[in-house]
């Protein structure tokens, strides 16, 4: 099963502390092992990606970007044989937005066309591999146009949350409505960088967790005797991240979200939970 890892942190110069923080709590890898693997994350007004072919010798450590990031979206998965590693593997982009998707794609098949058919001609255009995960993430900018809030810096966290939400909800109609034997597994994943927003929508699980800032960071030495005049120890004070996970290696601190349950997180890094249409 594919793995998702998300942050959304208030000091972008500190995303390499807070990865280093969750080595002891997160899973990167699923069973089967996985056969492409995609990391994104911001670098001021540009968002990058990198793609590997399997996770095997992957650390959360590793998954920091050489370069300050205020968010970061990881996603590993099976691709089928005969879809490339370019065009399928997740997270997916367009201009400030990173999606990944968790779940079998394979309930989609049968709705695959008339999903397309409902996208306007660029999003379609867009829709180059053969995965779920972006059929979903074009649903999910198309609802976003609608609104005429897919470029909106001020877009709120709830707004993208219910559009995330309703996203999943419309897919699992389409579904229900052609025959689908059951619900597909729509576990979705969006962030552009100033909000990230979660929807678990099925049996598999995700979590969540906010860090609090602590005045130590064994990467940056910092430690409970570095005086308080030194910047770095008011700077991992104030630090806070919330991290969204679909594998844990302990459950301590951190919360699941219920079936239909949509988290959004803005820049105070609130929790905010959504339920119900």
């Amino acid at each position: 099963m594919s793995v998702i890892l998300a942050a959304l942190t208030s000091d972008p110069n500190l995303l390499r502390c807070e990865l280093h923080r969750l080595e002891g709590q997160v899973l990167l890898h699923g069973e089967p092992r996985a056969n492409a693997v995609g990391v994104g994350a911001y670098a001021q007004e540009e968002v990058l990606l990198r793609r590997f072919s399997s996770s095997a010798a992957l650390t959360v450590d590793s998954l920091a970007p050489p370069h300050e990031s205020e968010a970061l979206l990881f996603h590993a998965g099976q691709l089928p044989v005969g879809l490339s590693l370019e065009e399928n593997t997740q997270p997916f982009r367009s201009r400030r937005w990173l999606f990944a998707h968790q779940g079998g794609g394979q309930g989609l098949e049968p709705v695959r066309a008339s999903l397309l058919e409902s996208l306007p001609d660029h999003l379609r255009r867009q829709v180059r591999g053969g995965t779920a995960g972006e059929l979903l993430f074009a649903v999910f900018l198309k609802n976003l146009r609608e609104l005429g809030r897919t470029d909106d810096p001020r877009l709120e966290p709830e707004v993208a949350g219910r559009v995330l939400a309703e996203t999943a909800r419309e897919v699992a109609r389409a579904a229900a409505q052609a025959g689908a034997a059951r619900a597909p597994t729509l576990n979705l994943v969006a962030t552009n960088g100033t909000l990230l927003a979660a929807t678990r929508f099925g049996e598999l699980p995700l979590s969540c967790t906010r860090l609090e800032g602590t005045a130590e960071c064994e990467l940056c030495e910092v430690t409970p005797t570095t005086p308080e005049t030194q910047p770095a120890v008011s700077a991992h004070r104030r630090r806070r991240t919330v991290v969204v996970a679909s594998h844990l290696k302990r459950s301590a601190g951190w919360v699941e979200l219920a079936h239909g349950h949509t988290l959004a997180v803005g820049p105070d890094l609130q929790l905010n939970e959504l339920s119900g249409p």
